[in-house]
């Protein structure tokens, strides 16, 4: 029997998961008569039907399991936390941890430090020189570090586990053999920042699997394996992402947040939550306000995750022509940017609707913003341009640019997309008089029953709008082409000043 035939048979026969198995047994329960025990482990085995029923604590007793299911009412927490190789999970996962009172485990470290003890073991030196590779460590290593990591911490009220699981297998294996997690966090971020950072890091610590060579490998595993490993936890609605293409404050709130909102529900903020900066979020404007005809993707749709997870759509997406129209509520830009979208061939993208139809889901997304809209507090500006994003790269093969409505609506936010993704190659301001736009908005609320406009809160709405475009404005001014627009005409008159503009682009 060669090496592969020996190989194959062990994994056919569930051998190493019993021998694992019969190895915690015997740490836990120490018997003064390990071959007795044993051979008590090894009848147990053929009562419960073979091997394959066997798990990591099938031979742990009870009072000694230290990590169960976590969902029985317990009130541990684990948490898992992933991200492309240099996308500061690393950072976040230590700060969320001493936020929380949870202990951290950084995967990566604790096979390090294995390697570095036995240095003279030809297993670890096996895998060592996988990692310096870029290659993944083996599934069951990995879990079986993992878990003895665990078994020393009895006490924990929760667990941050930093970079693991590294695909759908390594997923799977840890629900079976340990639990299930509470909260997934997902980091995304460009994949020529997550170079530069690694490189950088390879500068600064010298970390063997911080090379060149494994650097790219690492960054193209994480490619391949981060949109069946996020669908995997999506589906099961465990799953949240964030851009960490940012200040990693701003990154570090937003994740608090989702924290709050999924482990703890029913309590008030944690401590160190008034810390925060409130100004990090985003000023919805008429969200709530506005009825929603944007058609339900549906948990199919993928989140968008930057340049690694996105193939070439980010390229793709900075080829496409991007136009913002701002414009105040009865300015008309809703009506002629659906004229012109038929007329160009462009995607009409609302943020109001698409937050709507965000909240109409059941994704762990729409749960984290509805949390934070009931208690007062304003959406955070990495979700929107996430819900953008999304929209536009699912819309790419059938678009020939895009209308963006109510967006930006702060400099702000027209510098994060900018960055993220790209200047917009036109900015449409739809000028049109206060008396104008109260004029058509009380007339629409007499055509229709569900408009409740009156004048004190269309004086509102429009005190709102003026306070946030006027800076907006200013920026594009210097910044790119803004195109000012009479939308004080009719329709048809508005809808050809508005194709001169468009037309100057082409």
């Amino acid at each position: 029997m060669n090496t592969n035939e020996a190989k194959e048979y062990l994994a056919r026969r569930e051998i190493p998961q019993l021998f694992e198995s019969l190895l915690n047994g015997l740490m836990c329960s120490k018997p003064e008569d390990p071959v007795e025990y044993l051979e008590s482990c090894l009848q147990k085995v053929k009562e419960l039907g073979g091997c394959d029923k066997v798990k990591w604590d099938t031979f742990v007793s009870q009072e000694k399991k230290i990590l169960p299911p976590l969902n029985g009412g317990q009130s541990r927490r684990s948490f898992l936390r992933n991200g492309g190789p240099g996308s500061g999970k690393g950072t976040q996962s230590l700060k969320i941890a001493e936020r929380y009172g949870f202990q951290y485990i950084s995967v990566g470290e604790l096979l390090r430090k294995k390697i570095h003890s036995t240095s003279s073991n030809r297993k670890w030196s096996l895998i060592a020189k996988i990692i310096t590779t870029g290659e993944l460590a083996p599934q069951e290593t990995t879990i079986t570090e993992i878990k003895q990591k665990l078994m020393q911490m009895p006490d924990e009220v929760g667990i941050v586990i930093d970079g693991f699981p590294r695909d759908v297998a390594q997923a799977l294996s840890f629900e079976d053999q340990i639990c299930t997690p509470d909260l997934v966090v997902f980091l995304a971020c460009a994949n020529q920042r997550l170079k530069e950072r690694l490189l950088k890091r390879a500068e600064q610590q010298g970390r063997p699997d911080d090379n060149l060579k494994a650097t790219q490998r690492r960054l193209m595993n994480f490619k391949q394996n981060a949109a069946p490993l996020v669908k995997y936890f999506q589906e099961k609605g465990l799953i949240m992402t964030f851009d960490a293409d940012r200040d990693e404050d701003e990154v570090f709130y937003d994740i608090s947040m989702a924290v709050d909102s999924k482990l703890f529900p029913n309590k008030e903020a944690a401590a160190g939550s008034s810390d925060l900066d409130p100004s990090m979020m985003l000023d919805t404007g008429e969200i709530i306000d506005t009825g929603s005809d944007y058609e339900d993707q549906g948990d199919d749709q993928l989140n968008v995750f930057g340049e690694d997870t996105m193939g070439g759509f980010m390229e793709d997406l900075k080829k496409c022509k991007i136009i913002f129209m701002i414009g105040g509520p009865g300015s008309g830009k809703g009506t002629q940017c659906g004229k012109l979208a038929e007329k160009y061939g462009f995607t009409h993208l609302s943020t109001d609707e698409l937050l709507q139809n965000e909240l109409s889901s059941e994704s762990g997304r729409s749960k984290l913003i509805r949390d934070i809209m009931e208690r007062g507090e304003l959406v955070p500006s990495g979700i929107i341009l996430e819900l953008l994003k999304e929209a536009m790269v699912a819309s790419l093969s059938n678009t020939k640019g895009f209308l963006i409505d109510g967006y930006p609506r702060e400099v702000k936010q027209g510098e994060e997309f900018g960055r993220r993704i790209g200047d917009p190659h036109l900015v449409i301001c739809m000028d049109c008089s206060a008396d104008t736009m109260t004029n058509r908005l009380l007339q629409r609320s007499r055509n229709s029953p569900q408009a409740d406009d009156n004048t004190t809160t269309i004086a509102k709405r429009l005190e709102t709008y003026y306070r946030a475009s006027i800076p907006v404005v200013a920026y594009y001014e210097t910044k790119t082409q803004l195109h000012k627009i009479n939308a004080e005409g009719t329709p048809e008159e508005v809808f050809l000043q508005l194709c001169t503009a468009i037309d100057s682009i082409f």
